[in-house]
């Protein structure tokens, strides 16, 4: 890696045949082409703000809330980024709906549609801002039971500033939540996002991907959102003290006491038992918009509960060692309470040990890993040790924010994607 004030830094990949070769391979047919790949790359840069709709497709294995920063702006540069999302989340009011209807998790799902949505008035702010409310959860009961009911019956403000048709459509979705709706369902702090996705599941047999798709439209999402199965399910992990705990709030440190040692597995449940890989299976769709990326990026995120539960169902590794493109892991800064006592390396192993699973140990790390970018402020010693465990490219780069150290800065990250894509 070359770097200095004010100049490019060039990354390089070593290829499974063992030599030494430039950043990016492409093949077509028998030809291969090789690339030097330069941070920041501005005539990239430039070109993706002038034409997002252009722009290149980089695919994010996902969840939780840690890229919709990034997201937002990232929309600015490509319209294409494509982001499959754990639906295997069960805290929050997400859990609620899980309980109640036997669904996947769709809160995460929502939050990134709402983080690539066109939030400009050439939008639909009308429907940007009804799906991102929230019903309050510090009022009397009285006052709750009347918003609620005014959502049902399509009398809610937010309701009465659509569109006829649109309005019509979204309360039929909220119908359909009303009818299926347990009683004494909690909706304090409910996401009316969430209540219309859950709708829209129970009114298109029991299916997510038409109303995401749907959802999409109505507020212009730039991208792809999508869960990686559509599977109800749990995750479950296996520590290294010898415990199991089952259920991502479990494992996050938020909703419950940080687990206090280490994650040595992460396994697929129906919520008391563990379950074979092959229970969820990559769609095929989800292969396509694998094999169609330009880059993967392994984003910042709780990494056993939103990046490496997206790995778990069966063909995700072999889908990602049949593309041939850069792909990047960018670790989480701050404090991860999944991973408890993991050095930088460690880290690197539970995401390979995880795709291995699937592929087979045979497999190089440059088909699953090829470079790992951590902010400037990571000790060197962290970076070379990644290196001398894993043979893989690791790099130090000016990522934070000036303001907030343990939060990686939106641009940054965006302009280090669009150069390696």
């Amino acid at each position: 890696m070359a770097s200095g004030h004010g100049k490019p830094v060039v990354f390089w990949q070593k290829e499974w045949h063992g030599r030494r070769e430039l950043h990016e391979r492409v093949t077509m047919s028998d030809i291969s082409i090789l690339r030097h790949a330069s941070v920041p790359d501005n005539l990239r840069i430039a070109r993706s703000l002038a034409a997002p709709n252009l722009g290149p497709r980089l695919l994010f294995f996902s969840g939780g809330s840690a890229l919709n920063e990034i997201s937002r702006k990232l929309k600015l540069y490509t319209h294409n980024s494509a982001h499959l999302i754990t639906p295997f989340d069960s805290g929050g009011s997400s859990q609620v709906l899980r309980e109640a209807f036997g669904m996947p998790a769709v809160g995460d799902l929502r939050s990134r549609l709402m983080a690539l949505a066109d939030e400009t008035e050439l939008g639909q702010p009308d429907i940007y801002r009804l799906f991102s409310h929230r019903l309050p959860k510090d009022v009397s009961d009285k006052e709750l039971a009347r918003e609620v009911a005014s959502l049902f019956d399509g009398a809610h403000p937010l309701l009465k500033a659509l569109s006829k048709p649109m309005r019509q459509l979204i309360v039929g979705y909220l119908r359909h939540f009303e009818d299926a709706a347990p009683k004494g369902l909690d909706y304090r702090n409910a996401s009316i996002g969430n209540l219309i996705l859950a709708g829209g599941y129970l009114d298109n047999d029991r299916v997510l991907e038409p109303v995401l798709f749907l959802m999409s439209k109505m507020v212009d999402v730039r991208g792809i959102v999508r869960p990686i199965a559509d599977v109800n399910l749990q995750i479950g992990a296996e520590l290294e003290d010898g415990r199991r705990v089952i259920g991502q709030r479990q494992m996050t440190g938020k909703e419950s006491a940080p687990l206090g040692t280490r994650i040595t597995r992460l396994f697929l449940s129906d919520g008391s038992s563990e379950l074979p890989a092959e229970t969820a299976r990559l769609p095929k769709r989800n292969q396509k918009l694998i094999a169609a990326s330009d880059l993967i990026c392994y984003p910042p995120g709780s990494l056993y509960s939103s990046v490496i539960s997206n790995l778990l169902p069966a063909g995700v590794g072999r889908a990602i060692a049949a593309r041939n493109v850069p792909k990047v892991y960018i670790p989480s800064l701050g404090d991860d309470p999944e991973c408890h006592g993991m050095r930088l390396t460690d880290q690197i192993s539970a995401l390979l040990t995880a795709m291995r699973r699937d592929v087979g140990d045979d497999i190089p790390t440059a088909a699953l890993l090829s470079h790992v970018i951590c902010d400037a402020k990571t000790p060197a010693k962290e970076c070379d040790r990644a290196v001398a465990d894993h043979d893989v490219a690791c790099h130090r780069l000016p990522l934070s924010r000036g303001d907030r150290p343990d939060r990686y800065d939106p641009e940054a990250v965006c302009s280090l994607l669009i150069s390696l894509a």
